[in-house]
């Protein structure tokens, strides 16, 4: 088997603001442009992104996607990359996320779906005790700044 790339679709309720917001967010024109379709392929990291322009009225179950990169620095990178094409960014430093500490930036396309580039500092922390805590990980407004 030869695997060549993730795929990912996503509902959007108007593909030409998604079109402009992730023209930004990848630095990329998409390789294909259709009537409610537009499609990315994204060389690094590997990945077939389309957006579907469907009506639609609240958010999707889609929790938030992201980009592992592998030092902060490369989310400084990321950050600064970001904010030049006009995007909106926002940071979460030494937060506990998905049982790791990470330092992440974020930012939200026109349907409100948020993107994080992310580097793991530390993995495999144990398992929150409060119910709550547990379940509030790991959305993109799920994680606090630690000390």
């Amino acid at each position: 088997m030869n695997i060549l790339k993730a795929h990912l679709a996503i509902n959007v309720r108007d593909v030409d603001a998604s079109i402009a917001f992730y023209k930004k967010l990848f630095g990329i024109e998409p390789s294909k442009v259709r009537t409610g379709y537009a499609k990315f392929d994204v060389q690094q990291p590997p990945l077939n992104f389309t957006l579907n322009q469907v009506p639609f009225d609240q958010a999707g179950a889609l929790s938030h996607m992201g980009i592992q990169v592998s030092s902060t620095d490369d989310v400084f990178a990321m950050r600064q990359r970001w904010a030049d094409a006009g995007l909106i960014t926002r940071d979460e430093m030494q937060t506990d996320c998905c049982y790791a500490t990470q330092d992440k930036t974020w930012v939200k396309d026109p349907d409100g779906n948020e993107w994080e580039a992310f580097v793991v500092l530390k993995d495999n922390l144990p398992e929150k005790t409060a119910p709550a805590e547990a379940a509030a990980c790991c959305g993109p407004t799920c994680c606090a700044p630690t000390a």
